[in-house]
């Protein structure tokens, strides 16, 4: 394959492909790809906006975006396996909250 020769040299000086493919760090990316498809949803995002503003209990979240109780467990769960979000049961409710992580990811 030809590829132009100032790359070339900077590939070699760095040990070449090998070297690169070494420092490509596969389990950081995948952990990106999660995170991102987490963002993905506007409903998700919507979730997060929310609680931006303030901590609410699953019966108000359903309330406000008008959505069914397994979906919005469903949504809630993804976000809180990528640490955007955690909950807390307060005697009959379960409360979420964003995280530090999350607040970074409020639009």
């Amino acid at each position: 394959m030809e590829i132009p020769e100032d790359i070339e040299r900077e590939l070699e000086r760095r040990g070449g492909i090998a070297k690169l493919l070494d420092r490509l760090r596969e389990k950081e990316i995948e952990d990106s790809c999660r995170l991102y498809k987490a963002l993905s949803s506007d409903l998700r995002l919507k979730i997060l906006s929310l609680l931006g503003e303030q901590d609410l209990c699953v019966c108000l979240l359903k309330d406000i975006l008008g959505i069914q109780d397994s979906k919005l467990s469903y949504h809630l769960s993804i976000l809180k396996d990528q640490g955007l979000i955690e909950g807390k049961r307060d005697a009959n409710f379960m409360i979420y909250r964003i995280t530090e992580k999350g607040k970074k990811f409020v639009p």
